[in-house]
């Protein structure tokens, strides 16, 4: 009377851990134990054996229950082991894979750092000529330089002949002009001595 349903129930779970109700069946066979002892009647004896058969075979019941709710908790435990070994399995797969990762990320960039400098200097190279073109065009440069020097030693050629030729129609030139000058002077020096002797025929 003085306690309240949900202590007695309290109770009643921390005698019976599993709410099956076992120590009320001891409780019961023990009494029923007690009265088949203090029977009268056989009559009354072979009820009281009845009933602790029937608690009997209940308890048995239990009890076979109980052994079957530990097995299967046994086989859950090694199923739940199986699966935390796979969890950490999968966990260390993962892990191995993300290191992997790793290393590929840090290839792809050493790549792409790579692939950079490579456009960079390719940018470069591509503003100068390559030296088989650069050969060439010395090639070309030589051949109009020794060109250039053939029409050079000509055009010389040509400027010494033509001041030969300068050279000597100057002094052809000064030699005809000596050749008039004398020339005028015998003139002149023959026409004062006709011009004397007409004078002197008139005298």
């Amino acid at each position: 009377g003085s306690f309240s349903s949900d202590e007695v129930i309290r109770k009643r779970l921390l005698i019976d851990g599993d709410g099956a109700g076992d120590d009320r069946r001891i409780n019961l066979l023990v009494k029923s134990f007690i009265k088949w002892c203090n029977s009268g009647s056989q009559e009354e004896g072979y009820s009281q054996y009845q009933r602790m058969l029937s608690t009997l075979s209940q308890c048995e019941f239990s009890m076979g229950k109980t052994l079957l709710v530990y097995d299967m908790n046994l086989r859950e435990m090694e199923n739940y082991e199986k699966i935390y070994k796979d969890i950490e399995n999968s966990i260390a797969a993962a892990h191995e894979k993300i290191s992997e990762c790793k290393k590929q990320i840090l290839q792809a960039k050493r790549i792409r750092k790579n692939r950079q400098e490579y456009d960079a200097l390719a940018k470069v190279i591509q503003h100068h000529p390559d030296r088989h073109e650069t050969l060439k065009q010395l090639e070309a440069l030589g051949k109009e330089l020794q060109n250039l020097s053939h029409i050079k030693e000509n055009v010389e050629d040509k400027l010494e002949l033509r001041r030969k030729q300068f050279h000597v129609l100057l002094s052809t030139i000064h030699e005809l002009q000596q050749t008039l000058e004398n020339d005028e002077k015998l003139s002149e020096a023959e026409e004062s001595q006709e011009t004397q002797m007409e004078a002197e025929a008139k005298q």
